[in-house]
């Protein structure tokens, strides 16, 4: 049974208006600034009922679309096909309707065959983002045994020699052990599921991984390798390298985006003071960066070549932003909070939000997925709403 709420319709504009009022000088020469701002977010707060009117298929999971609007649709094995169902129990427990949960439980139900998959290490992305705020909101016990069966099945995937679980299966040519950043964002879901069972093991495996990342994954100035590769026998590094990175030596920025959000949140759950200080090393390293625009989302890789004119990627700048919020409830330093208020504050403006006159069930535009690959360039992607309404949220706890 789902918890009461009341309907809020406009909670989303009451909400969005912090970050304006937070990160702008109300003074008169900037009053006009900041109605148009306000206009803009009264335009695009109904946004969320394209998300609600995307059409049930349990083989087309809206994960991104193309500069003609066309929507790439990904089965429910893909890594992000938690992020809809997830966003829809977000837009729900920002508005408080009904029709948002309702159409959230239909496409989380998509999801539980994945709970078996063990060809993946994106299991959090999947079902933690789906069944996981499900769970959190309704308590429904089948959505837990879900959670559990699915943390148990990413446990296989765990090298006690390496100290880490696997990521890819592909490239099997050129890696043994391949282990990214992004797999820091998994560990929740262990974590949860040892809270939820008492099973120490889900615990023990997140912890320790953490722990394999946090020694092997950064380099010098704090910011991350995309892939670390390892020896399966005797667990020693046989390379680092990137993916969807520019280069083996530059700072992709949605790798960066993870670690630092990863970190933090590995800290809510073991209180291991080094998880906390890397993700404050983390935010230091984005926030400080040359190469950081003026509006602090960033371009897709803080060393690409052709800075300015390099895409930008709004998904990491979401993943940021909420990651901020956590190291600032952690830490109380306002700085943190302050520069998740001026990212929240620029994605929501026309610049960023895509326009009504468009019906795809997206919110941001302008993320990039994998520029090596020449695939989801700047453009709407499903994780950059997910991250952007999960920091809407994070922020109206912050008193």
């Amino acid at each position: 049974m789902i918890k009461e709420k009341r309907f809020r319709p406009h909670v989303f504009l009451v909400i969005l208006l912090v970050f304006f009022i937070g990160c702008k000088n109300t003074s008169s020469d900037n009053k006009e600034e900041l109605i148009i701002q306000q206009d803009s977010v009264i335009k695009y707060a109904d946004r969320f009922s394209y998300l609600l009117e995307y059409p049930l298929d349990s083989l087309a999971f809206p994960r991104s679309a193309g500069e003609n609007g066309s929507i790439k649709k990904v089965p429910s094995k893909d890594w992000t096909s938690g992020f809809f169902a997830g966003s829809l129990w977000l837009i729900y427990e920002i508005t408080g309707d009904d029709k948002y949960s309702d159409k959230a439980k239909k496409w989380t139900a998509f999801i539980e065959k994945e709970k078996n998959n063990d060809r993946t290490h994106d299991m959090g992305f999947k079902v933690f983002c789906s069944f996981g705020n499900g769970y959190k909101i309704t308590n429904d016990e089948s959505y837990k045994s879900i959670i559990l069966e699915s943390a148990q099945t990413l446990s296989t995937r765990y090298n006690s020699t390496i100290g880490s679980i696997r990521s890819w299966d592909f490239n099997k040519e050129e890696w043994q052990f391949p282990v990214i950043i992004d797999n820091m964002m998994n560990l929740e879901l262990l974590f949860e599921a040892s809270n939820y069972s008492e099973d120490s093991k889900y615990y023990e495996i997140a912890e320790q991984h953490a722990k394999t990342t946090l020694k092997n994954h950064f380099r010098n100035n704090n910011s991350s390798y995309h892939v670390v590769d390892y020896d399966t026998i005797t667990g020693n590094i046989r390379s680092k390298v990137t993916h969807q990175g520019f280069g083996n030596e530059s700072s992709w920025a949605r790798g960066q985006a993870w670690g630092l959000y990863g970190f933090i949140m590995a800290y809510r759950y073991t209180k291991n003071v080094e998880f906390l200080e890397q993700s404050k090393k983390i935010a230091g390293f984005l926030m400080n960066h040359i190469n950081l625009p003026e509006d602090a989302i960033p371009y897709w890789d803080f060393d690409a070549p052709n800075i300015p004119s390099e895409p930008r990627d709004a998904s990491a700048a979401t993943v940021i932003a909420s990651g901020l919020i956590e190291l600032y409830e952690h830490t109380g330093d306002k700085k943190y909070l302050d520069f998740s208020d001026r990212i929240m504050s620029n994605l929501s403006s026309i610049k960023y939000i895509i326009q009504n006159e468009s019906n795809i069930p997206f919110i941001l535009n302008h993320s990039t997925g994998n520029w090596p690959k020449n695939d989801e360039i700047n453009g709407p992607i499903s994780y950059a709403d997910y991250y952007f309404l999960e920091a809407i949220l994070r922020r109206t706890s912050i008193k």
